[in-house]
């Protein structure tokens, strides 16, 4: 079982948003045919939908590893994750980011987590990751981080 997993779903906003391009094929394809603008409505936006879904990254914390999209790196390659709301995830997203940094981040949640990296051998300063729970994320992170306890003389 995963310490943390969280699916970065759009919210109802983008979804209701979406709902535009059904009036606007309507209104496009009117003059050549009105039940083909409906139906080429219904299905951009069945399509917009089911592409909003299917690509929306899975963020997991599982098995001494953070999976974040298709990306996966061992936890013992990462420093100690900081969480960052409201004006300073605005600076971590912004003005404060690395352009080497690997980023996955969505414009539709606004927290996000900085995982510094500490291989040498890796390029990337850190990850980026957008999440609704940050303290919980960093916590996940950061707790996995910890060496196992060993008896004394074992």
């Amino acid at each position: 079982m995963p310490d943390y997993r969280e699916k970065l779903w759009p919210t109802p906003w983008i979804y209701i948003a979406s709902l535009l391009l059904i009036p606007s094929s309507i209104l496009v394809l009117a003059p050549v045919s009105m039940p083909a603008g409906i139906a080429t409505g219904v299905i951009l936006y069945g399509a917009t939908v089911a592409a909003l879904s299917v690509t929306a990254p899975v963020i997991e914390v599982a098995e001494g590893r953070l999976r974040a999209g298709r990306a996966s790196i061992a936890l013992a390659d990462t420093g100690i994750a900081t969480g960052a709301t409201d004006a300073a995830a605005r600076v971590e997203r912004g003005t404060g980011l690395d352009a080497r940094a690997f980023l996955v981040i969505r414009g539709w949640v606004q927290p996000v987590v900085r995982v510094p990296i500490t291989d040498p051998t890796d390029p990337t300063p850190y990850w980026l990751i957008s999440t609704r729970h940050p303290k919980e994320l960093a916590a996940a992170i950061n707790g996995s981080r910890r060496p196992e306890r060993t008896e004394p003389g074992v």
